[in-house]
């Protein structure tokens, strides 16, 4: 089975997720690990009381971003399966929004790689969140999102930079990483 066989990704239309469909797709003889992230709506942000959350998303898009992000992954560690699903409209308190499972032979690279998902995920792919309080409302950027934006820089709203995305070092915890090159500027005499 290739790797493109043994990775899933979905995005559900105000579906709760099934935990059990996604960790069983990665179940294996050969996995001694299987390391899973469950984002979940919380009751409160900042001394704020949330009702739910609310999830868009530009679907075509999200889904190439998903599986390009997995393909990464793949690239970095020794995995065998890989789940990931985000859900779309309301969610209530308590209960997922996104959802990973990731099975390895080893743990370390399990866990490495579900990491690096969700990091990943919450940085680049179009799914936007509104968190919805009891007195009102506002879209949220993800930290991930605004950490990735920074390190890229602005520049009148447009990035004039190189910018190479380098696979994570496999030792290493999931920080993004970017290189960023300076724009060659050359002289016109």
């Amino acid at each position: 089975m290739n790797s493109e066989e043994r990775t899933l990704v979905e995005i559900l239309d105000e579906n709760k997720i099934d935990l059990a469909k996604y960790i069983n797709y990665v179940s294996a003889p050969s996995a001694g690990a299987i390391a899973t992230f469950s984002g979940t709506t919380r009751d409160t942000f900042e001394g704020k009381t949330v009702v739910e959350l609310r999830y868009e998303a530009y679907v075509p898009m999200a889904i190439r971003n998903l599986k390009s992000i997995c393909h990464s992954a793949r690239s970095s560690w020794d995995l065998h399966s890989i789940a990931v699903v985000h859900r779309l409209g309301t969610v209530p308190v308590g209960e997922t929004s996104v959802f990973i499972a990731v099975s390895a032979t080893h743990r370390a690279d399990a866990l490495d790689a579900c990491k690096f998902l969700i990091d990943e995920l919450k940085a680049s792919v179009p799914i936007w969140k509104k968190e919805v309080y009891s007195n009102g409302e506002v879209w949220k950027e993800n930290t991930e999102f605004l950490e990735r934006k920074s390190e890229l820089g602005k520049n009148d709203g447009f990035c004039r930079r190189k910018v190479e995305t380098e696979a994570p070092d496999r030792k290493g915890c999931c920080k993004a990483k970017v290189k960023v090159e300076e724009p060659v500027h050359t002289s016109s005499s």
